[in-house]
């Protein structure tokens, strides 16, 4: 990827839109058909290509043995706390 241009300056048209500057697109390498993520963030708008959430995900979790399964890990966690309400 170049260098980020500073700031780029864009206007919100009808219905919405929003046209990115050819200029990010080059540096941030996005093209058309590129599937981009709107979230919420302190009061922004960020826009993200899914593939770099996919990544980031992977690397924040990558430390995690293969052999390990979160979302059983979590499922055994919720039954033991049901079991606690349950026997109360």
């Amino acid at each position: 990827m170049s260098e980020l241009p500073a700031y780029a300056e864009v206007h919100l048209g009808p219905q919405g839109r929003v046209v990115i500057p050819a200029s990010l697109r080059r540096s941030l390498g996005l093209e058309a058909g590129d599937i981009l993520i709107a979230r919420l963030e302190a009061g922004r708008l960020v826009l993200e290509k899914q593939e770099t959430i996919k990544h980031r995900l992977k690397a924040r979790f990558s430390h995690i043995p293969k052999d390990i399964s979160l979302a059983n890990d979590l499922l055994a966690e919720r039954r033991e706390e049901a079991k606690k309400e349950f026997s109360e």
